[in-house]
């Protein structure tokens, strides 16, 4: 495999942005202009680890969320589909050296931490049917250890994703204390992965205008009133 080329910059984005932005939607338009808000915003922020997850995560979310289909299949449930999109349309393979190279070993912790397993916080939480969450980890394992060995990088990306969405929840909803030691490893992990994935993401939507990326969520609205838009 050829030597990993250096994380894409904001600034080298907003260029191409500016560049290519007369031939997209108004979709797609609204989702990499919001999504490089918080993506410069992100890379600004050196000290804080909390905040800067907390940025890309919301970075993440203008790229890829749908408002019809969430509700539809729920937030996880688009996390594959999209992915399954972004892998098929990357041609030069930079999500696959991302997840098989840069941050292999990254991931392997990632998918191993209980911390970050939302049955293991439904056991403890109270929530009846999860005792066994133990076992489901361990399957949750098996089914990571066949898409590795098989290469299957968009079911990585979903799994990966979806340990993500319980950090997501655990700062969001205030289920962690800001700078906590006991979640550094998670938090510093998941801020590498997705502060290397999203430029890529938001690069690979930019090459493929003619894709359908879909309404973006809370589309921009022309108030008649005081003609300012919304």
């Amino acid at each position: 495999m050829s030597a990993i080329p250096p994380p894409l910059t904001f600034d080298a984005l907003k260029a191409k942005q500016r560049e290519l932005r007369s031939d997209f939607s108004e979709g797609l338009t609204l989702r990499v202009h919001r999504s490089l808000s918080w993506l410069g915003r992100a890379e600004n922020e050196v000290g804080d680890v909390d905040v800067k997850f907390v940025l890309l995560w919301v970075g993440f979310n203008a790229a890829y969320a749908d408002e019809i289909q969430a509700e539809n299949s729920g937030e996880r449930g688009l996390f594959k589909a999209y992915f399954d999109t972004l892998v098929s349309l990357d041609q030069d393979q930079r999500i696959y050296e991302a997840v098989w190279a840069r941050f292999a070993h990254e991931i392997r912790l990632l998918l191993s931490n209980r911390y970050v397993f939302a049955p293991f916080w439904r056991h403890h939480n109270g929530v009846s049917g999860f005792d066994d969450w133990q076992r489901r980890l361990e399957l949750s394992q098996k089914a990571v250890e066949a898409a590795m060995k098989s290469k299957d990088t968009a079911k990585i990306l979903s799994i990966v994703f979806d340990r993500l969405y319980v950090l997501r929840n655990q700062l969001l909803h205030g289920g962690a204390t800001w700078n906590s030691a006991t979640n550094r490893n998670q938090v510093r992990g998941g801020a590498a992965v997705l502060g290397w994935l999203l430029p890529i993401l938001i690069d690979i939507m930019m090459d493929n205008p003619d894709h359908n990326w879909g309404r973006a969520f809370y589309p921009v609205v022309k108030d008649p009133a005081v003609g300012l838009r919304r």
